[in-house]
């Protein structure tokens, strides 16, 4: 097995573009020193492997003896980094800012006061326009060691000027840290427990919440504080299911970039996440017509941008974009037509495979599983089902592989699979319970599945119009509406009641304006 070193650079070279990789060929061709001929050899002989395998890599690099390897290995990583950063530095802003202070540190070093404090001084205007809190923090610091050390003949009022920054800076920093630790836990606790599912759940959340909210005025407050706090309140309110708030949040999250249009520019991944979540609170709220006009502007901020993006952005554009597109196709019904969106989905999984995380892979395989359901190809919707069943991924998103299961029941039930059902339902039950998820809709489903698999048509289609009572009458409860936010299972119901395809059912009540539960 390879070791994570070797892994590291396999993978880094992996998602080099062709440009990055000329690049850096070109810049290791200038001289040609024995070292740099090895590391091109190293370089294009990983380039071209599908997979890691070292000794392939001795084969194919003779010159490059088994105990050289690890070194020449080590030697190509941070050159590949170097030449990553002088590429990147006129794209990445921080990138150039960091490079600023690099150079201050060498000034100073060297005795040159009053230069080392010119750069700081620029950079010092440029890390304000860009928010950089943290960067701001240690330029000011930095200006400080120089005046308390040495005579710089700086104005009278310099001491008192850097203490007050240095102070306004701090203040900043630890609400900065408070509030994205916050939105970090938010986040942490929808991973591991999706919806809030019940009073304790919302008693915990609340009393997190509140301890941790800083007491702030909003308007006092910088780009990024702002930013956490609203990233923090979406969470909060989506793990509750108020998604008017959570709406109300996420509007003032991407309204926050009209302020600061620069943070746009220099950063492009916190914009489109806003506008993703904007884009998740219409279609919560069922909002069709602004659902379409922020995908629509969110697509051509990423057209606009798709030749500057990084890979790191390119993955979230990817991820963020086709939710989007598909979520469209649940909100108008045309489960069909989404279908087209499916083999550029894998595509893109495929081409993002090394920066695109299992819990997003997850959530994909679950939507395009939901589109075949609604579309009626139960069959497919089963291979991308077993998908998930089929992933490694411990307890992350233990609601969706619940979820999952449930529909996995019901495919296989459509196909008259009721051997299968039947063997199946205990392991579900069992799945289900130790994840501690099982809510009164899947029981109700669980029930119905068992007790009516063989059932005559005529009592089968009273059946399901009781279930169909029973869950209405289950969706008053709050908490139990979460199930309905994975699976439209009444309109599955009404497609079999009335006899027509479940895609037909979403589609009229979308036609007509009827609200969904």
């Amino acid at each position: 097995m390879p070791n994570s070193q070797n892994d590291a650079l396999f993978i880094l070279i992996k998602t080099l573009t062709k440009a990055e990789k000329r690049n850096f060929q070109l810049a290791f061709n200038r001289d040609n020193t024995k070292e740099d001929v090895l590391f091109i050899q190293l370089f294009q002989a990983l380039d071209k492997m599908k997979e890691y395998d070292e000794e392939q890599v001795l084969k194919k690099v003779p010159a490059i003896k088994k105990q050289q390897l690890s070194n020449v290995k080590a030697h190509l990583y941070k050159h590949l980094l170097t030449t990553l950063r002088l590429l990147y530095k006129t794209k990445d802003p921080l990138i150039d800012l960091r490079e600023q202070l690099d150079y201050a540190r060498v000034l100073y070093n060297k005795g040159l006061y009053q230069q080392s404090l010119k750069i700081l001084g620029k950079a010092k205007v440029s890390a304000r326009e860009q928010e950089e809190v943290m960067l701001f923090f240690e330029i000011v610091e930095f200006e400080k060691l120089i005046e308390t050390r040495h005579i710089t003949r700086s104005l009278d009022n310099r001491a008192d000027e850097l203490s007050d920054e240095s102070r306004r800076i701090n203040d900043q920093l630890n609400n900065v840290s408070r509030l994205s630790s916050l939105a970090l836990r938010m986040y942490g606790m929808y991973l591991k427990l999706g919806h809030a599912r019940d009073e304790k759940d919302v008693h915990i959340l609340k009393s997190f919440f509140d301890s941790n909210l800083p007491v702030q005025a909003t308007h006092t407050m910088s780009f990024y504080e702002r930013s956490y706090l609203y990233q923090a309140y979406c969470w909060y309110y989506y793990i509750l299911q108020d998604f008017v708030m959570y709406y109300r949040h996420t509007q003032k999250w991407v309204d926050l970039f009209a302020e600061y249009p620069t943070l746009k520019e220099s950063d492009v991944d916190l914009y489109i996440k806003a506008l993703h979540n904007l884009l998740t609170a219409h279609f919560h709220t069922m909002n069709h017509e602004k659902f379409i006009e922020v995908l629509s502007v969110m697509e051509q901020f990423i057209t606009e941008k798709e030749e500057t993006l990084n890979e790191n952005t390119r993955t979230s554009a990817f991820v963020y974009l086709y939710t989007g597109k598909i979520n469209r196709h649940f909100l108008d019904g045309t489960f069909s037509e989404g279908l087209a969106l499916v083999a550029e989905v894998e595509e893109k999984i495929s081409e993002h495979q090394l920066t695109v995380d299992q819990h997003r892979v997850l959530v994909f395989y679950y939507k395009i599983a939901c589109l075949y359901f609604g579309s009626g190809d139960n069959n497919n919707a089963i291979v991308y089902l077993n998908k998930i069943i089929h992933l490694r991924i411990g307890n992350l998103r233990a609601d969706i592989q619940c979820f999952a299961r449930i529909l996995h029941l019901i495919a296989h039930y459509e196909l008259e699979n009721y051997s299968l059902v039947e063997y199946l339902i205990k392991s579900v039950y069992h799945f289900i319970a130790k994840h501690k998820d099982l809510s009164l809709v899947m029981e109700e489903i669980l029930k119905f599945l068992r007790k009516n698999m063989y059932a005559h048509p005529k009592a089968l289609r009273t059946a399901f119009i009781e279930l169909k009572g029973r869950l209405e009458l289950i969706a008053k409860n709050p908490y139990e509406r979460r199930s309905y936010l994975y699976l439209d299972i009444v309109s599955w119901l009404e497609s079999k009641i009335e006899g027509i395809p479940v895609q037909e059912v979403i589609r009229q009540k979308f036609l007509h304006k009827v609200p969904r539960i």
